[in-house]
This record gives structure tokens, C-alpha cells and sequence, in this order.
């Protein structure tokens, strides 16, 4: 029997993981699915947003679907005791360097859009975004104290070559079974890492994939690009800074940030990391008005990349589309619809 472990987490991650919960038992009813706390909910009871016993069971699992972490009240905590310090260490412990960033504009959703119709109808954009390395892990960083009330601030961009290429490999993979193209996007004008990409990706593109159309992109024209003209685009590879910048950018073409699922990826055999990429947004969190489709597409990306389960990831995927095309909205996307009422929604569309 196949495991997922659900980390619920903070603000509106338990309300969102309650419905994925509702999905798995009606779609995969032999699915073993287990829940620990994790991230501010850990640190308030444990001490520590990752306990050990939490990140071994995330280890042991197939995959690992998590909520949403953070909040106003843990501001204050140290730094490495942060929900987002879980998050990272967790992500560093399973070793998910391949980020899955899918952006795709349901064709019900087109008007939702911050962009105009004709921009965004049929977007479908997959982001990879390499997960357990550059600026959120490179050393040394800190803040010095350099006297008469003036600090310093360091954080440390640094990629190896088998990192770059290990998730860049990914992309042109996937991209294999899609469009065929690859935007690597860097900084290499500016960032010594950012040559360094650019050199890796170059040479594993006419060592192994030269089949696969390949444009390097600066990552700032990158963003202008996803606002003028996001379907020129295929897979997106980039590093961990650029690639959550870009990947949330690209989010709101697709009508709400509520909409979008994301899959961390390391060796094969190992399990996932699947997570909606939305906050913990407190502002709404215990109302029950936080839209759960990201939260229940990354269990669509579970059921597909983790638990070899592509049957029931179609039906899922079918049953949001129709949901959708009926109608059910959330408020983030203009509706009036709960959570529950939008899970309720997507059950009825399973025929369960």
C-alpha cells in the first residue's frame, strides 16, 4: 500500500489539506494516508518547525503533500526555528532539487486572468526550478555588526555544475514530451553563477539533448516576456531565486495563485514533494473561503509523478475542468463558494 503524508502546516494549509484529504479517500480509498504537523504548528508544540520524527516519516513515505507554513505570530522567532527554516530543511533533507512549477490557464478561468483573454487562453507553461541550492542555502550568510549603527547583510548565490545540470536535464526531459523547447533563464551578464548556468546548460544541451530547441533568456526579460507574450514560452528552467520570483508572476495569468500546484522532484524511487504554491494567508485562514484546487492539484501531481497512479490523476484533472466549466468559484476567483463547497464541487464531478 502506497503512503502519502500530509503536512497541513499553518493558516489555511489544514483547511486545504481537508479537502485533498475528502479526494483521496473517495479517488484512492487504498491509498495509506498519514498526517503530522509541521511548520508553525511544530514550532509552537515541538519547539522546532521539522521535527526529526516528522522528516523521517517524510522520507519513508511515497510522497509528502503540505499545506501552506509561516505566519505574522512566528515573525520574531529565530531565523533557523522559522516555518519557512522547515520548509527548506525539509526540501534539503529529501533532496527535491527539481521544482515542477506547472502554469496552465483552465479555458473557464481565461477572463480570471490579469491579462487579456487572447494572452492566456491555452497557457500552459511548466516552470523547473532547482530547489536545494543558490542564494536560499550558499554560505557564508548573516547579518555583521560593522559598528557606529551601520550592519551588512550576506547571502551567497553558488551553483556547482552538477547541480545546474542535474535540473536542467529535467527540463529538457519534459520538454521532450511537450513543446520541445527550453528557456534557460539567468543572469549570466552580471552573475558569475549565472555564467556558469548558462555554460552548463549550453554544453549539456549539445552533449545530450540537441533535438531540444534551447533559448537563453536574462531573467528580467524573462518576466517582461511572461506579461507581453506567456505562450511563447514552453519549460522555463532557472535557478531557486529566479524561478520562485517568475513562477508567481506567472501564477496570476492563470486567474488566482489559488489555482496552481507545484511537484519537487529528487532521484527516482524517491518520493515527492507536492505543495500548492500559495502562502499561508493568514488574512483568510480559518474563514473556510480558501480556494483548494492548487491544494487538490498537487495531489493530481502526486498521483502522477509519485504514486503511479495516472489514471486517477486524469480523473482528477477532469473532474477540476469540469467543476469549473459548471461554474464553482471560489471568492479569490469571483465566486461565492467555500473550500468545502468547492471540494464538494470537484467529489460531485468524480462521481463519489
Amino acid at each position: 500500500m502506497s503512503t502519502l503524508l500530509l503536512l497541513p502546516g499553518d493558516g489555511i494549509g489544514p483547511e486545504v489539506c481537508a479537502q485533498v484529504r475528502r479526494v483521496a479517500a473517495a479517488l484512492t480509498p487504498d491509498l495509506n494516508v498519514e498526517e503530522r504537523i509541521y511548520g508553525g504548528a511544530s514550532y509552537d508544540a515541538h519547539g522546532t518547525p521539522l521535527t526529526d520524527e516528522v522528516r523521517d516519516a517524510a522520507l519513508a513515505s511515497d510522497a509528502v503533500l503540505m499545506g501552506a507554513v509561516g505566519g505574522p505570530q512566528w515573525a520574531n522567532a529565530p531565523r533557523h526555528l522559522r516555518p519557512e527554516a522547515g520548509l527548506l530543511n525539509l526540501r534539503k533533507a529529501m533532496d527535491v532539487y527539481a521544482n515542477l512549477r506547472p502554469a496552465y490557464c483552465f479555458e473557464a478561468l481565461a477572463d480570471a486572468s490579469s491579462l487579456k483573454r487572447d494572452l492566456v487562453s491555452g497557457l500552459d507553461i511548466m516552470f523547473v526550478r532547482e530547489l536545494t541550492g543558490g542564494v536560499y542555502f550558499g554560505q557564508p550568510r548573516g547579518i555583521e555588526d560593522l559598528g557606529d549603527g551601520q550592519k551588512r547583510g550576506v547571502d551567497t548565490q553558488v551553483y556547482t555544475t552538477a547541480e545546474i545540470e542535474r535540473v536542467a536535464r529535467v527540463a529538457f526531459e519534459l520538454a521532450r514530451g511537450r513543446g520541445n523547447r527550453v528557456a534557460s533563464a539567468e543572469k549570466s551578464n552580471v552573475m558569475e553563477s549565472g555564467l556558469l548556468w548558462k555554460q552548463v546548460v549550453t554544453d549539456l544541451h549539445a552533449r545530450d539533448y540537441a533535438d531540444v530547441q534551447l533559448e537563453h533568456i536574462l531573467a528580467d526579460n524573462c518576466a517582461m516576456q511572461l506579461v507581453r507574450a506567456p505562450k511563447q514560452f514552453d519549460v522555463i528552467v532557472t535557478d531557486n531565486l529566479f524561478g520562485d520570483i517568475l513562477s508567481d508572476a506567472a501564477a496570476m495569468l492563470t486567474g488566482s495563485l489559488g489555482m496552481l500546484p507545484s511537484a519537487a522532484l529528487g532521484a527516482a524511487g524517491k518520493p515527492g514533494l507536492y505543495e500548492p504554491i500559495h502562502g499561508s494567508a493568514p488574512d483568510i485562514a480559518g474563514k473556510g473561503v480558501a480556494n483548494p484546487l492548487a491544494a487538490i492539484l498537487s495531489f493530481e501531481m502526486a498521483l502522477r509523478w509519485s504514486l503511479n497512479r495516472a489514471d486517477a490523476a486524469d480523473a482528477l484533472l477532469a473532474a477540476v475542468k469540469a467543476a469549473l466549466d459548471g461554474g464553482a468559484r471560489t471568492r479569490d476567483l469571483g465566486g461565492e463558494l467555500s473550500t468545502a463547497q468547492m471540494g464538494d464541487a470537484v467529489l460531485s464531478h468524480l462521481g463519489r
